[in-house]
C-alpha cells in the first residue's frame, strides 16, 4: 500500500515537471525543446494549443497523433510578428496595412502557399493555401521568433472534443508535450480565432466566426474587401 502511495506522489511530481509559468524565464526552454522537434502546450490569445517546428514532419506527425486527428484536416501555422508570413505565404496582392490592422490578433488568415513558400511539402500536403496566426501573446511571439521558424499550432484537446482555456482542461494530454506551460484562465471563452479566407484578391470568406468576426469584417470592410458570396452574386 505504502509503495502504491509512493508511485502515486511520484507519478505527480514527475506530471508537474512538465508544467511551467508561460513567462519569458522559461522561452528559452521551450524554444530548445521546439528546436530539438518536441511538442509543447501553449496560451494563445484565445484557447491552449500544440504547437510544433512546422518544418519537423515527425513532430507535426506527432500533434496528428495526441489529438487522434485525421492528416486530412489541416494546420495552421504560427509567426512571431507580421513581417514573417510572406517568407511562408503569398501576401503581396494584399493591401499595405491590411494584415497590420488584423494582427497580432485572435484572427487566423488562409494565404496562398506560393512557389517561394519555405515551409515543408509534407505540411498540409495538396494543399496551396495555409492558415496563418500571429497571436496577440507574449510568450508565444518569443518563442516563435527563437524559434526561427514558423510553428505549426493546433487547439489542444482531442480532435473533436471541447476546446481548452485551461491546462486543466487538457490534463489527460500532458504526458505527450515535452512542456506545458500555464497562463491560467484564458478569458477569450471557446469559438477559439475567426478563419478568414484571403486567398483571393479583394474578396473575403469567413471560415469560423471564431471570437473576432465583427472586427475582422470591420477592418477587411475599410480595406473595400467584398465577402466572396456577396461579391460572386
Amino acid at each position: 500500500m505504502a509503495w502504491d502511495v509512493e508511485r502515486c506522489q511520484v507519478g505527480v511530481e514527475s506530471k508537474l515537471g512538465l508544467v511551467h509559468p508561460a513567462t519569458e524565464l522559461y522561452a528559452d526552454e521551450a524554444i530548445e525543446a521546439l528546436k530539438a522537434g518536441k511538442v509543447i502546450a501553449v496560451p494563445t490569445d484565445t484557447l491552449y494549443g500544440f504547437a510544433c517546428d512546422a518544418c519537423s514532419s515527425e513532430a507535426v506527425n506527432r500533434i496528428y497523433e495526441i489529438k487522434g486527428r485525421k492528416h486530412t484536416s489541416p494546420l495552421a501555422i504560427c509567426v512571431g510578428d507580421v513581417p514573417d508570413i510572406k517568407c511562408f505565404a503569398v501576401t503581396d496582392y494584399l493591401p499595405h496595412g491590411l494584415l497590420d490592422s488584423l494582427l497580432p490578433g485572435p484572427v487566423t488568415v488562409i494565404l496562398g502557399r506560393g512557389e517561394s513558400s519555405i515551409l515543408e511539402k509534407s505540411l498540409n500536403p495538396g494543399l496551396d493555401s495555409i492558415g496563418v496566426r500571429v497571436p496577440d501573446s507574449n510568450f508565444v511571439r518569443i518563442i516563435a521568433r527563437g524559434a526561427e521558424n514558423a510553428l505549426a499550432l493546433t487547439s489542444a484537446n482531442l480532435s473533436g472534443q471541447p476546446s481548452s482555456v485551461s491546462i486543466k482542461d487538457f490534463e489527460n494530454l500532458w504526458e505527450h508535450c515535452a512542456y506545458v506551460y500555464d497562463g491560467g484562465v484564458l478569458p477569450a471563452g471557446r469559438a477559439g480565432s475567426t478563419v478568414v479566407d484571403l486567398t483571393k484578391p479583394g474578396k473575403y470568406r469567413i471560415l469560423r466566426p471564431g471570437s473576432a468576426k465583427e472586427e475582422t469584417v470591420a477592418v477587411l470592410e475599410k480595406y473595400s474587401f467584398l465577402e466572396e458570396d456577396a461579391a460572386t452574386s
